[in-house]
């Protein structure tokens, strides 16, 4: 077993940004603060108005740019008090956190005033990047996660609740729809053919373009780290390999996101006579904060306004309305501590052991995450980093009443798993790898964390490679496949048409791979979305489609297709419960698969490959008037598969969800790891590297991580220059 080199010699240029062949930057700078500096340069520069969007939805601005369609959003945002949570996580930071994540803005800023950030965007729209606020990455980092927890979940269960009755609330468990997933797994040293440990996995996000997470190498005399980073966001929180360590992250599902249904009225004041909104909690009724606030829509070349009143009682701010005409407050960690966990950044970049590693992201907050981490010893840790308010179970499932003190939460939090890793650790959401019932109501189904981990079993003792991990990345069979196959399996020939009965047959001799030349598995996709649609359509169902009451911005947690398409599983079990008759269902989706124009003119085997309908639908936020296209790129994978290429069955084929990013860390040899993202490292549609790895991450591929200085060419617009020109801080 040969231990990791270390990795932070300078590059022979000094200071500055330096790109590999497909754009990726890698950045050196003398000390850590002016390495952020560089950091912040080159996200202003390469991701401009990305970030500059992200900054407008923190603080609830994006309608002033994007028109009525964000309004919804502006108005969740104001509401949730997002702005004013990441100004007061700012201020509660440690001063060296604070210095250093206010030089990445300072970086920003530098950008703009060098004339660095422009784009067709905002010449579309007429609008202009601002310089950022102190706070303004934590606003970013919140955007990407508000909704990355439960919450939005127990709207739809209090709706299932209100129209089908309680009982039937677990009928829509899949366990729980992942809107924002992964796969993680590692490899102890006495599993691979190096002796030092692996790690690799995905995040599943939506497929934004450009993509929510950046390739980057961020280097000085102190640390010198390969990762992923959110552009906007200092320093590599996900993903990294510094030589000495390597991280990786799965959303863990736990459920640490309170709605508290609120009962508020309005008193006269005694001194002054203006009403004032109070709010009765546990202890009586209690005095709500309250102000009013403008959003600024913009119609055309003009700007309307309207207003937006922004309530928040001891529990939380209020976040939305309910069907009875009540409110609901959402409670969450990073409100309630005034941390997000930023302080653990920058320790993450020094760590040198999977301990350092753990201790940094002890300071963690929130999303929780399941960390698998490995370092150059060859030692290998499992943990799970964040804060679970310890309450009344309850609270997970549905909103719970502020009046109540049996639901209230006491100020503790959940003692959350560690494990010494001795063989594999696999990650993917599931209830084992994300600490059971004492943090969360529902995980991932456990077909992915299965799969991968039965994969890495079939290789002999010690004989794990990159290429392996690699490979696990792309496997396409369909996790619930026996599950269908039964079902279809059930139904009787006698029963079905002669042509449904060929497609049953047929359907029945395929070996359940969502390969995207598959017509099978075409033709599979096609009676499953018949079955989510017949289901949504039966009568037993018919108020699920009443008005929900709720914001339209929690649409998709609230369509009843979609959660349909996800709890199909449990439906195809328990749907009998809601008066389902689910082999009838199954077989007329039979005969309406086989009366699909797709099949009604051609024979079954020359119908529509899966990866015909499953490309990718890129996710762009633009305004009025630009559009950017993407070539349209067929995909294998599906949900339920370890590629998980999301469609939702029976509503949309295309994958807008998936892996938006992969990669395998190598603690032997750093320069044996790889990535990819599905896009590229620029941000500008024009760049050559705006899209540039799509062609080889729809193939499955990886690209090299490259950590030698002398393959990197300097950057044509390298800010090192600024930092000559900026006074040192003294030592």
């Amino acid at each position: 077993m040969t231990p990791a080199p270390t990795h932070n010699s300078a590059p022979a240029g000094g200071a500055g940004t330096y790109r590999d062949q497909w754009g990726i930057p890698s950045m050196w700078a003398e000390n850590a603060d002016e390495l952020a500096f560089l950091q912040g340069v080159n996200a202003a520069t390469d991701r401009s108005w990305q970030i500059e969007t992200e900054r407008w939805r923190s603080e609830g601005r994006t309608a002033e740019v994007l028109g009525a369609e964000a309004v919804a959003w502006d108005r969740f945002a104001r509401q949730a008090r997002l702005d004013d949570t990441a100004r007061r996580c700012f201020e509660r930071l440690d001063p060296d956190t604070q210095r250093w994540c206010g030089k990445y803005v300072a970086g920003v800023n530098q950008a703009l005033a060098d004339g660095l950030r422009s784009g067709p965007e905002f010449e579309a729209s007429g609008s202009t990047p601002e310089p950022w606020n102190p706070w303004t990455p934590l606003g970013v980092f919140l955007v990407h996660h508000i909704l990355f927890s439960t919450f939005p979940n127990k709207l739809f269960r209090a709706h299932v609740a209100r129209t089908l009755g309680e009982d039937a609330i677990s009928l829509f468990s899949i366990e729980a729809p992942v809107w924002s997933g992964s796969n993680a797994w590692a490899a102890h040293g006495s599993g691979t053919a190096s002796g030092l440990p692996l790690i690799a996995g995905d995040p599943h996000r939506l497929m934004e373009l450009p993509g929510v997470y950046q390739q980057l190498r961020l280097a000085c005399p102190e640390f010198d780290v390969v990762g992923f980073a959110f552009p906007g966001v200092p320093g590599l929180p996900h993903f990294g390999h510094s030589g000495h360590t390597a991280w990786a992250i799965t959303n863990a599902m736990a459920d640490y996101q309170d709605l508290f249904e609120e009962e508020l009225r309005r008193v006269p004041a005694t001194d002054s006579g203006e009403d004032r909104l109070v709010a009765r909690g546990a202890q009586g009724w209690e005095p709500a904060v309250v102000s009013t606030e403008t959003i600024h829509v913009r119609s055309g070349d003009a700007l309307t306004s309207e207003t937006v009143e922004v309530i928040e009682t001891a529990r939380g701010p209020v976040i939305s309305g309910t069907p009875d005409g009540g409110a609901l407050s959402l409670r969450f960690p990073a409100r309630v501590e005034g941390r997000l966990g930023f302080e653990a950044l920058l320790p993450l970049l020094r760590s040198r052991s999977v301990a350092d590693v753990e201790a940094a992201l002890d300071a963690w907050v929130e999303p929780v995450n399941s960390v698998a981490t490995a370092d150059s010893s060859g030692a290998v840790r499992h943990f799970v980093a964040g804060l679970v308010p310890q309450r009344n179970p309850a609270n997970r499932q549905l909103p719970v009443p502020a009046s109540s003190a049996r639901h209230a939460w006491d100020g503790h939090y959940v003692a959350l798993p560690r494990t010494e890793v001795e063989q594999l650790v696999v990650s993917a959401n599931d209830r084992s790898a994300g600490g059971g019932d004492a943090v969360a109501l529902e995980f991932a189904p456990p077909h992915r964390a299965r799969r991968i981990r039965e994969l890495l079993e079939t290789q002999p003792a010690g004989a794990l490679t990159v290429d392996h991990m690699q490979d696990i990345h792309t496997d396409v069979l369909l996790g619930p496949w026996p599950l269908f196959r039964g079902l279809i399996d059930g139904l009787g020939p006698e029963d079905l048409s002669e042509e449904a009965g060929a497609l049953r047959s047929w359907l029945l001799a395929w070996d359940g791979h969502m390969r995207g030349d598959s017509r099978q598995a075409g033709a599979f996709a096609s009676w499953r979305g018949a079955l989510v649609q017949r289901i949504a359509r039966h009568p037993a169902l018919a108020r699920l489609a009443e008005p929900t009451g709720y914001s339209p911005l929690f649409g998709p947690w609230l369509s009843v297709g979609s959660r349909i398409g996800f709890a199909l599983e449990t439906l195809v079990v328990r749907g009998s419960e809601l008066g389902l008759d689910i082999p009838a269902e199954a077989a007329a989706a039979m005969e309406e698969t086989v009366l699909q124009e797709a099949y009604a003119e051609v024979p079954l085997k020359d119908g529509p490959a899966w990866g015909e309908r499953h490309t990718v639908l890129p996710v762009h936020v633009l305004p009025a008037g630009l559009g950017i296209s993407s070539p349209t790129t067929p995909l294998s994978g599906d949900t339920g598969c370890v590629l998980c290429t999301e469609s939702l069955p029976g509503v949309e084929d295309r994958s807008f969800r998936g892996p938006v990013a992969r990669y395998v860390w190598d603690l032997s040899d750093r320069a044996s790891s790889r990535w990819i993202v599905p896009f590229g490292a620029a941000g500008k549609p024009d760049a050559p590297h705006f899209a540039d790895q799509l062609p080889l991450w729809a193939a499955g591929d990886l690209i090299p991580v490259v950590t030698d200085w002398n393959l990197l060419r300097r950057d044509a617009q390298d800010p090192s220059n600024l930092l000559a020109s900026r006074p040192r801080r003294k030592s």
